[in-house]
């Protein structure tokens, strides 16, 4: 799959420029041999600005183990984990990689959920009976990432406020729910793929999830629309920094080198670093070749005029670029983003569905090729579709939800 994947986004590339050179349009081969200069450096510099987050949280969390502190969390979890992950032991290590993993992405801290991310990854290789071929665990995880519930989209919040929202905040139920329905979508598919049951601890987790989430909504109401971008970020920032001071507390309470295990955490953390710029060069480059071939805008083009001719309100079309780029890069799904509401109006029907669609997904190629990457998984089996299935529901939910509350 990822091999005609990766080799499809070339040649497609290939033929669209081809189209474009005949049809009058010198300048298409060298804006994308351009492009694949700059996503090649682009993969390096992403891979460099990853050490230091990836060497800090490798450290941390060597602390963390050491402590106990992983553990303690494993078997709070154990219950729902060994029933859809059953290959993973109770205790082990993997299962509290994940929940930390998880709980990052929910507050919005890319900056911790990618390095845990990564460690959780290593730690479900370590089961992997077959080390190139990716684990039901590991697609499991690996979905759960790609549509994550992201409960704080702080940087969202951000991006409208700076461009002059009315009200910044206004996109945030939408975001919740529509990114709540992709993960829902993600786990009960690969669920039903591995045939994992449906029982009364796994449904009674999943019910206290959403109760819990539905707690943190109706808190999050009762504050005034003006604050909750400065309360969401100061809370997430605020767990942060207490989930760093309670690592090393617990470490010198149970007498742990911490300054030696960090040492040695933070030089896994650099190689890891290392190792996921050939994954990163391979994929950021053939994503480049298919955008700078125009190959996006002729699909963005077609799929709105279908719906024009099918009679379907094409209020949201002008947001769809966002929709299109989410899987492929984060970065240029966010500039994107900007485009539409720079254009159209931060306010605007297009405006807010885009920052919708923003919040609603993961970027699921660049969390495939780090996440795969790192411990070398090349058959990956039906991981990328299932991704790609949370992506269309978050957003499709998008579309409806942007819709519902602003159409």
């Amino acid at each position: 799959m990822l091999n005609y994947l990766w080799g499809g986004f070339f040649l497609v590339g290939f033929a669209v420029a081809l189209v474009r050179f005949f049809g009058g349009d010198t300048t298409v081969f060298q804006a994308i041999i351009q492009s694949t200069f700059d996503m090649a450096t682009l993969s390096v510099e992403i891979a460099i600005g990853l050490v230091g987050l990836l060497a800090l949280w490798s450290g941390l969390f060597r602390i963390a183990e050491r402590a106990g502190l992983i553990s303690v969390l494993s078997r709070i979890l154990a219950p729902f984990f060994s029933r859809v992950m059953p290959e993973v032991p109770k205790g082990h290590a993997a299962q509290g990689a994940v929940t930390m993993n998880l709980a990052a992405n929910m507050l919005g801290l890319d900056n911790a959920a990618t390095p845990l991310g990564l460690k959780a990854m290593q730690a479900l290789q370590s089961l992997n009976p077959v080390s190139h071929t990716a684990s039901n665990a590991q697609i499991l995880f690996l979905v759960l990432n790609t549509s994550s519930v992201t409960l704080l989209p702080v940087t969202i919040f951000m991006y409208r406020a700076q461009l002059g929202a009315a009200d910044p905040t206004d996109v945030f139920i939408p975001i919740l729910l529509a990114t709540s329905l992709s993960t829902l979508t993600g786990l009960v598919t690969v669920m039903l793929i591995q045939k994992i049951p449906f029982d009364r601890v796994v449904l009674g987790y999943l019910a206290a999830g959403a109760l819990l989430m539905s707690c943190f909504i109706y808190w999050l109401t009762l504050l005034p629309a003006a604050d909750l971008g400065q309360v969401s970020q100061l809370l997430a920032n605020g767990v942060l920094l207490t989930v760093i001071a309670l690592f090393i507390a617990a470490g010198l309470w149970k007498r742990v080198a911490v300054y030696e295990e960090f040492v040695e955490g933070a030089k896994e953390g650099f190689e890891t670093a290392v190792k996921l710029i050939p994954y990163l060069v391979a994929m950021l480059v053939a994503i480049g070749v298919f955008r700078a071939c125009g190959a996006l805008d002729y699909l963005i083009g077609l799929v709105g005029a279908v719906l024009g001719a099918l009679g379907v309100t094409t209020g949201f079309v002008d947001a769809l670029p966002v929709a299109l780029m989410k899987p492929f890069s984060g970065s240029g799904a966010r500039a994107l983003m900007l485009d539409v509401m720079n254009t159209h109006g931060v306010d605007s029907l297009a405006g807010r569905i885009a920052a919708v669609m923003q919040g609603s997904t993961e970027t699921t190629f660049y969390v495939l090729t780090v996440y795969f990457g790192v411990v070398g998984i090349t058959r990956i089996r039906y991981a990328l579709w299932a991704g790609l299935l949370c992506d269309g529901v978050g957003m499709v939910s998008a579309i409806a939800l942007g819709l519902w509350f602003f159409g």
